[in-house]
């Protein structure tokens, strides 16, 4: 018998929520996904709406325990301040980028993710 998953771990069976989640990527995710994957990013593997139960995370090093979101207007300080507080309590750290800073500044947004995957 296998052991349940303990709440807040990685999982790798995809919540139903994430494949269209990927599929309809905003402009911001899909500029940003471009420059992670295929290690693109100084080696770093990087996957795509990612379930870490409850959540579906935008993007995961699992290596580095990094998180990285593109956050747009429907976001909510206080909920995201929530997910967030949980998301560290299972051991990730997350950085949280706004869809205007990474449209209209993607090498600092990578410059700042490179710096949270070397431990800056």
């Amino acid at each position: 018998m296998e052991k349940p998953k303990p709440k807040g771990s990685f999982n790798r069976v995809t919540s139903p929520h994430a494949k269209p989640l990927r599929r309809e990527m905003t402009e911001a995710e899909s500029k940003l996904w471009f420059r992670l994957r295929s290690r693109r990013l100084g080696g770093y593997k990087f996957r795509r709406q990612v379930t870490i139960d409850p959540f579906i995370v935008d993007f995961l090093c699992l290596d580095r325990r990094l998180i990285v979101e593109a956050d747009g207007s429907q976001h909510n300080e206080e909920a995201d301040a929530e997910r967030t507080a949980f998301l560290e309590r299972q051991g990730y750290r997350v950085i949280r980028f706004w869809n205007n800073q990474v449209l209209g500044d993607i090498d600092a947004v990578l410059g700042a993710i490179l710096e949270a995957l070397e431990g800056g």
